[in-house]
């Protein structure tokens, strides 16, 4: 299938590790360059070399707290100006915050949501002037399956996420006159930093296949995901051959998730 992504200018933030950091290395397969975003410096360079490597894109890296939103702006506006255009933005950072309602103090409430949220909300209104002289353009929101159907203990993370699925929606309402599509996948349980912490902290006497096919995890295709499998899902839904899928989104979690 023919993508006709070659040629096109991504932003990927949280761009430096798990689902970003694969997501970057699909696109550069395809011929995109792609800037990538992150607060860590060394894990930057790291990512840039590796993207390189595997791939022989150009790849800008950005250092920035996209939970600010100068710095968001100051992404957006680099990435334009260096490659000459923008096509794709794909709102990717975030972090795992999850307990019981009443654990969760209002900073953490704060930093969730700005980090989230307000991470896409900004980086994709900023991005918008350089979208529309795209013939092709994209915002894809990474949010999770859990957001539809929250269960106990799982906040502020579903919250937030789940204000992602109506951003999304809403979106792509207002900017379809644009030709600019909007569109979420909804994550499960992804091989990451955080779901291999979780792994030696709960049963290191487990290899990774092992742990990863646990029954506890009650997931119906039986193991846990891995970040290309997601990263070809998010590829697809930027790419021309998605080019009449907006507002929509993509369960990516091996049939966890309890709704559509």
């Amino acid at each position: 299938m023919e993508l006709g992504l070659n040629g096109k200018v991504a932003l990927i933030t949280g761009g430096s590790k798990g689902i970003g950091l694969e997501t970057a290395l699909q696109l550069g397969y395809e011929g995109v360059k792609v800037a990538i975003v992150a607060r860590n410096e060394e894990n930057l360079q790291k990512a840039v070399a590796y993207i390189t490597e595997k791939t022989n894109t150009e790849v800008l890296p950005i250092q920035g707290d996209v939970s600010i939103e100068d710095d968001c702006k100051r992404a957006v506006n680099q990435a334009a100006e260096h490659f000459g255009q923008l096509d794709i933005v794909i709102n990717n950072a975030g972090t795992a915050n999850a307990k019981a309602f009443e654990q969760v103090e209002t900073e953490l409430w704060h930093q969730d949501i700005d980090l989230k949220l307000f991470g896409a909300i900004h980086c994709s209104k900023h991005a918008l002037p350089y979208l529309r002289k795209s013939d092709s353009a994209s915002i894809l929101n990474i949010t999770t399956s859990s957001a539809k159907t929250p269960p106990a203990g799982g906040l502020p993370t579903n919250v937030s996420r789940a204000a992602g699925l109506a951003l999304t929606k809403a979106m792509s309402k207002d900017l379809a006159k644009d030709n600019i599509r909007v569109n979420t996948v909804c994550i499960g349980l992804i091989r990451s930093d955080q779901i291999e912490k979780m792994w030696k902290k709960q049963a290191p006497e487990l290899t990774w296949d092992e742990f990863a096919k646990k029954p506890s995890h009650d997931i119906p295709l039986g193991r846990i995901g891995n970040t290309d499998e997601a990263a070809k899902v998010i590829t697809f839904l930027v790419s021309s051959a998605a080019s009449y899928v907006t507002g929509t989104s993509v369960n990516v979690d091996g049939g966890k998730g309890a709704a559509l």
